[in-house]
């Protein structure tokens, strides 16, 4: 019986707080949201999702417009075809 061999799922984490409160701590929500991401991405190995290094983080700018720093360079990533899913803590409606 052959093995199926999964191709690996390259998973950026994409984390965003509207405000800058609390971003100087040594943890803080952007951190939290980061950890929480990766850990459901490490729970998705037998899958073939790997985190990838790169860091996409908005700390201080508002979910109301995708001028972003960080989204910018994730959306660039995704068309360059460095990302093959994003994973996010929470989408707020």
């Amino acid at each position: 019986m052959a093995t199926e061999t999964k191709r690996p799922m390259r998973c950026a984490i994409y984390t965003r707080k509207s405000s800058e409160e609390g971003l100087e701590q040594s943890f803080n929500s952007l951190d939290a949201q980061k950890e929480a991401c990766l850990s459901y991405i490490q729970s998705q190995k037998h899958e073939g999702w790997k985190a990838l290094s790169t860091h996409y983080d908005d700390g201080g700018y508002s979910g109301g417009t995708l001028i972003r720093p960080a989204m910018t360079k994730l959306l660039q990533d995704i068309s360059a075809g460095k990302v093959d899913l994003v994973v996010v803590y929470k989408v707020d409606g």
